[in-house]
């Protein structure tokens, strides 16, 4: 009897290790399974776009067209208004057919300008890079009238530079259609012939399947009156690895590098004809004869609702309540990554004509709010974002050029103090006496492009011998100013990115 006591509840304990055991193995059986499920699920790529730009219907008729054809070869494709299609969206696309009119002027129509206009500016702003739209491959048609010469389909044929020019992969070559001609449709069909070849063999299921490399078409042969306007491309910070700026020595090119004769009452002007012209193409607002205002694209994104840049995350900055302005172009450096090479002024000191630093910023603030009215009917910009961005309260002094060299600078942060707007500078750390003789910002900054002397000359090309001297005096100063300071490292793989152990030495110097 008493055995039989003893062994029930070891009985006990083996049943219930049993069932424990079984529910184990239920539950890891389903949760693989689950899995499984979610594995399989996310190789499934995304759909394809069909993006129409159209003014009085035909392109949309066409992109149905090719929608309908697209369907009946089992590929299902999102037929969409370029007027509502977000163009953020685009760098996660995979496969983009647009069929695009262009309009009067060689314009796009009205409702896709801010489409035309993102992908325009996409390719002029530095920070996005020319890889922006890797992922996606691509193929355009046009449709347009021979009769307007050099305009005809100007749009599809700038979309498909502008594409190629942020990494897309051009999948079949540009198709162009005349209304006036009376073969569209079957310039239209042939080219759709194309887009079928290309995509038989390479669809899985309902997305786009296999690599880059398959089925791109080179449309190197066909760009041999590109060759011209490749010699004037800007090459970005994100672009530098492995490739050098083109150069172009001509009577302009000298010109605008501080050596014509740009002189007003024995003043010589900064900006130079060929420099304004050069910069107003990039998007730049010229001030006066040296100072330069341009919104920021994280502006615009969050004019949109859509996010701010790093001064929002880190400091609580708005940022379409932010102005980015430089009160000089020129530099005292010749950087390789610089997104002017070889166009800007550059100087050791003031050589120029001096503009009166609060018409500067008055300048300033009427041509950024005049920018940021402009933004008025883009999607998601509301009328209480649009009214708050009118009236900055941050100015980063950070574009090209190197700011502190305006010899009045201090007067200019002063103004936008009192108007109880914060100010951000960014220094290049070649003006130590300046950085020293500088009031008080909200936030100080040094551009950190490397971490020996070697490399700093190699990489930023400075004008000074001293110019390490320069660099580490300028840092020294930072330490003693006292204020909210930064260092911002501007890292290039294969130029920069070896010396992480110098770069930590730099640190003890200012002590950002």
């Amino acid at each position: 009897m008493p055995s039989a006591l003893s062994s029930f509840p070891a009985r006990v304990t083996l049943l219930a290790l049993f069932s424990a055991t079984t529910f184990y193995f239920l539950y890891k059986s389903r949760r693989l399974r689950h899995l499984k499920t979610l594995t399989l699920s996310s190789k499934h790529t995304t759909r394809g776009k069909i993006l129409f730009v159209s003014q009085t219907g035909t392109s949309e008729n066409l992109a149905q067209r090719l929608h309908n054809l697209l369907a009946s070869n089992g590929v299902v494709f999102d037929l969409v208004d370029a007027q509502s299609y977000e163009p953020e969206d685009l760098p996660k696309e995979t496969l983009v057919l647009i069929v695009a009119s262009t309009w009067e002027d060689g314009n796009p129509p009205s409702g896709a300008r801010f489409f035309a206009t993102w992908l325009a500016e996409s390719v002029k702003d530095f920070r996005v890079g020319a890889l922006l739209l890797k992922g996606c491959r691509f193929g355009v048609f046009g449709v347009g009238s021979r009769a307007y010469g050099e305009r005809f389909n100007a749009v599809a044929k700038g979309f498909v530079k502008q594409i190629r020019d942020l990494g897309g992969s051009e999948v079949v070559p540009l198709g162009e259609g005349d209304v006036d001609g009376g073969e569209l449709d079957l310039d239209f069909e042939k080219w759709c012939e194309k887009v079928v070849g290309f995509l038989k063999g390479k669809v899985l299921e309902n997305g786009v399947n296999g690599n880059l490399e398959c089925g791109v078409y080179d449309s190197e042969e066909e760009s041999e009156g590109e060759s011209d306007l490749e010699e004037e491309e800007i090459v970005d910070l994100e672009d530098i690895a492995g490739k050098v700026p083109p150069r172009k020595k001509t009577a302009a090119a000298a010109e605008s590098n501080g050596n014509g004769n740009g002189k007003v009452n024995g003043q010589r002007e900064m900006v130079t004809p060929v420099i304004r012209a050069n910069l107003e193409k990039q998007g730049y607002k010229i001030i006066g004869s040296h100072s330069g205002v341009k919104i920021c694209r994280w502006t615009k994104s969050q004019l949109r609702g859509r996010g701010g840049c790093y001064k929002h995350s880190f400091y609580g900055i708005e940022s379409h309540r932010c102005m980015e302005a430089t009160p000089s172009l020129a530099c005292a450096n010749k950087c390789v990554f610089c997104w002017r090479h070889h166009t800007n002024p550059v100087g050791k000191s003031w050589q120029w004509k001096m503009d009166d630093p609060i018409e500067i910023v008055n300048s300033a603030i009427e041509m950024h709010s005049n920018m940021i009215k402009q933004m008025k009917g883009v999607p998601g910009v509301t009328l209480e974002r649009l009214n708050e961005g009118l009236t900055p309260r941050h100015c980063a002094l950070s574009l090209v050029g190197e700011p502190i060299m305006y010899p009045e600078i201090n007067t200019l942060v002063d103004e936008l103090h009192k108007r109880r707007i914060s100010t951000f500078l960014v220094t290049n750390a070649q003006f130590p006496d300046k950085i020293k003789s500088m009031k008080p910002l909200t936030q100080l900054y040094v551009s950190v492009d490397a971490a020996t002397k070697d490399s700093l000359k190699a990489i930023d090309r400075p004008l000074f011998g001293d110019f390490w001297e320069r660099f580490i005096d300028s840092l020294t100063a930072l330490k003693e100013k006292h204020q909210r300071t930064v260092y911002r490292l501007t890292l290039v793989k294969g130029w920069n990115t070896e010396d992480v152990d110098a770069y930590y030495k730099l640190f003890s110097i200012g002590e950002p």
